[in-house]
């Protein structure tokens, strides 16, 4: 009886060991991509552009630095998403660790616009644009290598371990910063405490790399990707020319998440330079709707394990149109305990979602391009609607002098993602413990039924 159950018990042992490296890797990660948020927000733009622009439009040019990042998520997802499914998840995902520490750190090493003119924008672009290809290919296969590794009919419970990681990210980004602006000496972060953040990643990139190095990618998956080398599959072609529709309903899924940055980005910015709030008090406001987050958010992917997906996504994404605009009331209210009540509350539906979204995308794709299924839609949502919230909700406040049209562009966010999420759980099946149209097709591959690559490499 013992030697049965020591299998039961090392898989066991290895899928917690995935899940806890997986949230590990992406809470630094995350880090690493927020803290270039909250500096964009509060000092980016009086130290990498001219004193002599308009504050306002300073700010625009630095969110569009932030942009940057997004803009070279989609090369990240490219790039990385064919060598997950070439080579495997854990050595893709020890490179995106390193390029996002290095250029994270060499960010807290830049000259400002002061000591090089306009070669400091340039270089704090060139860094942002790594940044971003790094973090481009992070996301899926942190989210893989969880949900691959999980005991059967768990896959989207364990790729929470993965998604918990943001908000893990964030609320240690905040911190960080909350602490930097409480300091007693004036101007602290403008004159050199802005560093420190960034440079503090080196630190938590050699932990990252311990950790992720001990895992291992799943074997079935593994027998999979030695079919794709084997017959040179080209898992990027292959998963635009075979799931294009399913990458693009992917991307469809994720504006409601990027309410996020609406929180972290445009509100921090919006809240301590046109209405008047002290920078650490309303980062005090945030690092609370982000400890909402932290534990609300695991609830999605338990409820989308425990009934119906589509009743459970309805349950979680209609309270968002109502909760977003009434949260820019409360900060405009200019109470605080107002405004805090009105954060949390409108973080915890897309928390919850987020919390679930991961693992029903990652059972869009069979294994052979997973990865690069994956990341294409996550990216190219990122490239079209999350760098570039910020930039659209500032230039809607600069030219109509108005908050309403920023809860308006909110809310259609949820409805977009709303209606996409239905349609992909039409075509995966809406319960998460049995086997998706694609896992079914990964089990045929297995059984020699259709072995991965052949008709592919024929055609």
């Amino acid at each position: 009886m013992n030697g049965d159950q020591k299998p039961a018990e090392t898989a066991a042992v290895k899928a917690r060991r995935a899940g806890i490296a997986s949230f590990v890797g992406t809470t630094i990660e995350w880090y690493d991509f927020y803290i270039y948020g909250l500096a964009a927000s509060l000092v980016f733009g009086e130290l990498f552009f001219s004193k002599e622009m308009d504050p306002g439009v300073a700010t625009l040019l630095s969110f569009a630095t932030f942009w940057v990042g997004f803009l070279a998520r989609p090369v990240g997802g490219v790039i990385f998403g064919h060598l997950g499914d070439r080579i495997g998840r854990k050595t893709t995902l020890v490179i995106t660790l390193m390029m996002m520490g290095v250029a994270t750190t060499c960010i807290g090493l830049l000259p400002t616009y002061e000591t090089v003119g306009s070669w400091a924008p340039l270089l704090l672009v060139l860094m942002r644009f790594i940044q971003g290809v790094a973090v481009g290919g992070e996301w899926g296969g942190a989210v893989l290598i969880a949900s691959e590794n999980a005991p059967k009919g768990k896959g989207v419970l364990y790729s929470a371990f993965a998604q918990q990681g943001a908000p893990a990210g964030n609320l240690l980004a905040i911190t960080v910063f909350f602490l930097l602006s409480a300091a007693d000496t004036p101007d602290f972060l403008l004159n050199g405490g802005w560093r420190i953040p960034f440079l503090f990643s080196a630190v938590l990139i050699v932990i990252g790399l311990f950790i992720r190095l001990r895992i291992e990618d799943n074997k079935d998956v593994k027998k999979l990707l030695e079919e794709n080398r084997e017959h040179n599959v080209q898992p990027v072609r292959e998963a635009i020319r075979g799931y294009w529709p399913m990458i693009l309903l992917g991307a469809g899924t994720l504006p409601i998440i990027y309410v996020t940055y609406v929180k972290t980005s445009f509100a921090l910015s919006w809240a301590t330079k046109t209405l008047g709030y002290d920078s650490s008090t309303f980062l005090s406001l945030i690092s609370v709707a982000v400890i909402v987050q932290c534990i609300t958010q695991p609830f999605g992917a338990v409820l989308m394990s425990r009934m119906d997906m589509r009743k459970a996504i309805l349950l979680i994404t209609i309270p968002e149109f109502f909760l977003v605009p009434l949260m820019f009331y409360g900060i405009y209210s200019m109470n605080y305990w107002f405004a805090m009540l009105t954060m949390a509350l409108a973080t915890i539906p897309h928390g919850m979602y987020y919390g679930a979204i991961a693992g029903i995308l990652a059972r869009a794709f069979p294994a052979r391009v997973r990865y690069s299924g994956l990341s294409l839609a996550n990216q190219l949502g990122a490239l079209t609607v999350g760098g570039g919230t910020p930039v659209l909700l500032q230039f809607l406040l600069n030219t109509t002098g108005s908050i309403v049209p920023v809860a308006i562009v909110s809310g259609g966010y949820a409805l977009v993602s709303l209606v996409c999420i239905l349609i992909v759980l039409r075509h995966t099946g809406t319960d998460a413990t049995a086997p998706s149209t694609a896992e079914r097709e990964d089990e045929r591959d297995l059984a020699g039924l259709a072995p991965a690559g052949t008709a592919r490499a024929a055609s």
